[in-house]
């Protein structure tokens, strides 16, 4: 999509602090973070939310989450992951998107 900022962000169109990417992909620090540790991260191909995902998508990104919690040192102490899935639940970037929070004793407070 041509005025999606995650897909400006996969072409290199736009920077990033990229911390992982792979065929199918992309995760990048949060500009604006929420824990000592928040990494965003997306499919290459865009789809607008959770609901557009196939399982081969799914399993993608899961694994991706994975190796970045080793990679950030975070596996061990724990993280959350939070996905928005439309207007009502806040999700404010049409492209679906996983935070993974850590690095601090997070409390109930919803993202």
């Amino acid at each position: 999509m041509e005025d999606c900022i995650f897909c400006k962000i996969i072409n290199k169109e736009i920077p990033g602090s990229i911390v992982y990417e792979n065929e199918k992909v992309l995760a990048f620090n949060d500009i604006n973070p929420q824990a000592p540790v928040h990494i965003i991260v997306i499919p290459k191909k865009h789809v607008t939310t959770i609901m557009e995902a196939d399982k081969e998508m799914s399993g993608d990104i899961i694994n991706a989450i994975q190796e970045i919690a080793k990679q950030q040192n975070i596996d061990k102490t724990g993280f959350r992951v939070i996905t928005n899935c439309g207007k009502d639940a806040g999700q404010t970037v049409n492209h679906l998107h996983f935070h993974i929070l850590a690095g601090k004793q997070l409390g109930e407070k919803i993202l």
